[in-house]
């Protein structure tokens, strides 16, 4: 019996995008008292598991789930001998906005409905990725609807259809990825596509739960995570420069207030 877990290997280019995926995976026992440092999802796909969240204790029994915030301490184990689950964490060039799309709450249970559509698109991702190449775009789309599970009051627009969103925000986004690492300001994206910045980042916080300062920010900070991760020995004032921050200071001060803790600590987490 396959037990696949695949791990994101390349840079977060998307607006939503799944950091780590799995399913038919023989749990272990996890203790997080400081938490994980992303938004992730575990579902039961059999047996039982029970998994203790401030303070109380929940049953995930087959098809049920849990969407957990960053940083939310928790622990989880096996209920009898044999515990599988299927599981997904989300990362992004618009990670932040995971929050507003759940109402900024710190857990989210799902019942077995939720969990039959979930299920089916992570065994679809898992499939993409047993099977490379793989369309991160398509997988993008499919990180999305995953997440719209867990959306108070809809939040149901496709971007693919929008022509705002593609004549727009698109083009800034691609303007982002190609040069975040200069001096880039929101006037500056805004003239790219010949329109006012407040303009812009309305449309940026109806597409995407953001302004555009925001998701340049968190699009920084995302690659600076990456460089924290794979290259140990690079200085955070090097981190800084190469994306695009004007002080050191600056850096840590919207790494802090995005991730929930230093550059040095996220470092030593990961």
């Amino acid at each position: 019996m396959t037990m696949p877990i695949f791990f994101r290997s390349t840079p977060v280019r998307q607006p939503l995008a799944f950091d780590s995926i799995g399913n038919n995976w023989p749990q272990d026992p996890i203790r997080r008292p400081k938490g994980y440092p992303l938004f992730h999802y575990l579902q039961t796909e059999s047996g039982q598991g029970e998994i203790r969240i401030q303070g109380k204790s929940y049953i995930l029994n087959p098809g049920e789930g849990v969407l957990i915030s960053p940083f939310l301490g928790h622990f989880y184990e096996s209920k009898g001998p044999d515990w599988r689950t299927c599981f997904a964490a989300f990362t992004g060039t618009v990670e932040d906005s995971i929050s507003k799309m759940t109402g900024g709450r710190p857990f989210i249970f799902t019942d077995r409905s939720q969990g039959e559509r979930i299920a089916g698109l992570i065994r679809s991702a898992v499939l993409q990725y047993e099977n490379p190449p793989t369309d991160e775009k398509a997988l993008s789309i499919c990180c999305y609807n995953l997440l719209l599970e867990f959306v108070e009051g809809g939040y149901t627009h496709d971007l693919e259809r929008e022509e705002l969103y593609k004549r727009y925000v698109e083009p800034v986004m691609k303007e982002i990825e190609n040069n975040y690492s200069l001096e880039l300001t929101v006037e500056d994206l805004s003239r790219l596509v010949y329109i006012t910045p407040q303009y812009l980042a309305r449309l940026f916080e109806r597409f995407l739960g953001c302004s555009t300062y925001e998701y340049l920010t968190s699009f920084r900070i995302n690659k600076a995570k990456g460089l924290l991760i794979t290259d140990p020995h690079l200085k955070i004032q090097d981190i800084a420069r190469l994306t695009g921050f004007s002080s050191v200071s600056h850096f840590i001060t919207m790494f802090k207030r995005t991730a929930g803790v230093t550059p040095l600590q996220f470092r030593k987490l990961n």
